[in-house]
């Protein structure tokens, strides 16, 4: 496979930063630090070279660089960007068993609906029967579902990203991205899901963490790129069916879906749509703040935000926002408060769980949102952590390091079960 390698803009800008910060810094002593990323870098391919094989079912084996998480009754998903997936056993949230890989190229997401595992495979999404997931079935491909990651359609040419590791000697260097050190962290196609979706007939759906890109609710799909949301009929699980794609401007990152609703969080605000017509979705609001990298859950009432700074969203805060939501066409900011550099979070109850990336996991009491600051539980500093499943088991948590889950039955107490250790961390 013929492939080549262009560097991000902020690479190449990187000499003449550099030579800014030398100016602006004068008499100044110079310290030089070395550090080291993992990374993904862009990397175009053709269509053709990818749709010439199934997906195949290896051994399971270590983790290297855990992406999404997810849980779908007793087993435990874990993606390899652009590899594939890890299958664990996980009725004993202290002892998961590793029952497979399903090896997907291109692979950065998936999401369960009644037994059917939807996964992403660069362009296109795969469907497989997941009814024993130790004998798992692909049954359908679903080609050009993301097609936003053309960059020339007619010679079918697309971007993906490559693993990289990077290593920069300079102090510019610091904070460009951790957490997986996804520079180019927002690409089309991305997979994840919420558990509170809303559920026709017979459907079972699985529960991913609050950097979702795809989320199902009364028999629909709801996928969404930078720049739109496509929906998607599953009412037969084995077949989905594209009905429509609508136009959300730019910077698009998360959705999640809550009563007949989905907010969508993007660089710039909140979307909030009315799904009540699962094929038919219309926009209720835009709640807008600076530019900022932006996870959304909601409850009856409020809807918990975190704004960070970074890479995609280099103007932002460091924040969690709470808006009231009562009235969906006029949401209403009610108080924010600073955090490090939050990343995705969880709601269970009235108990939140931010995850603070490499500064690691805190936990609040939120029955009172105008005193959250005054009710901080926990504060572990040594789990970073990039996003959080309140599951029906264990609090499972994920960050650079690997997975960890925790009993989470007194809230203001985590207690640790177990962790699933990456084999060669990166050290920053």
């Amino acid at each position: 496979m013929k492939s080549t390698f262009q560097l991000p803009i902020q690479l190449r800008l990187l000499p003449f930063a550099l030579l800014i910060m030398l100016v602006f810094q004068g008499c100044q002593d110079q310290t030089t630090s070395t550090y080291t990323y993992r990374t993904q870098m862009p990397v175009y391919l053709q269509m053709n070279d990818f749709r010439t094989s199934e997906a195949i079912i290896e051994p399971g084996k270590e983790l290297e660089n855990p992406g999404k998480i997810y849980i779908y009754e007793d087993f435990l998903f874990i993606n390899e960007p652009q590899k594939g997936i890890h299958i664990l056993d996980n009725s004993n949230p202290s002892n998961p068993i590793t029952v497979n890989f399903l090896k997907i190229p291109g692979n950065v997401d998936l999401a369960v609906n009644s037994n059917m595992l939807y996964a992403d495979n660069y362009l296109d999404l795969l469907v497989f029967d997941i009814s024993n997931p130790r004998n798992i079935q692909q049954i359908k491909r679903v080609e050009d579902v993301f097609e936003s990651m053309y960059t020339e359609r007619g010679t079918g040419t697309f971007m993906t990203l490559k693993d990289t590791v990077l290593t920069m000697d300079s102090e510019f260097s610091r904070g460009w991205g951790w957490g997986w050190g996804n520079i180019f962290w927002n690409r089309g196609g991305m997979l994840a899901m919420n558990s509170d979706a809303s559920r026709g007939g017979g459907e079972s759906y699985g529960q991913g963490g609050s950097m979702a890109r795809f989320t199902l609710m009364n028999a629909h799909l709801y996928a969404v790129d930078e720049y739109s949301l496509r929906v998607f009929n599953v009412e037969q699980s084995d077949n989905p069916d594209f009905l429509k794609n609508i136009n959300l401007g730019w910077g698009i990152e998360t959705i999640f879906p809550f009563q007949n609703k989905l907010f969508i969080g993007s660089n710039t605000g909140m979307h909030i749509y009315d799904a009540s017509s699962p094929s038919d979705p219309k926009q209720m609001s835009v709640y807008q703040h600076v530019t900022a990298c932006d996870p959304v859950v909601v409850n009856e009432t409020y809807a918990f935000v975190t704004l960070r700074t970074g890479v995609n969203c280099r103007f932002g805060v460091d924040e969690l926002q709470i808006l009231n939501i009562e009235d969906p066409y006029s949401p209403k900011l009610l108080k924010s408060y600073p955090m490090e550099n939050p990343h995705g979070l969880g709601l269970a109850g009235d108990y939140l769980y931010l995850a603070e990336g490499r500064h690691g996991l805190k936990s609040f009491n939120v029955a009172d949102v105008m005193n959250i600051d005054k009710n901080q539980l926990e504060y572990l500093k040594s789990l970073k952590s990039v996003d959080i499943i309140p599951g029906p088991k264990s609090l499972i948590v994920i960050g650079p390091d690997g997975v960890c889950q925790f009993d989470y039955s007194t809230p203001n107490k985590l207690v640790q079960l177990s962790c699933i250790n990456v084999k060669n961390p990166i050290v920053v």
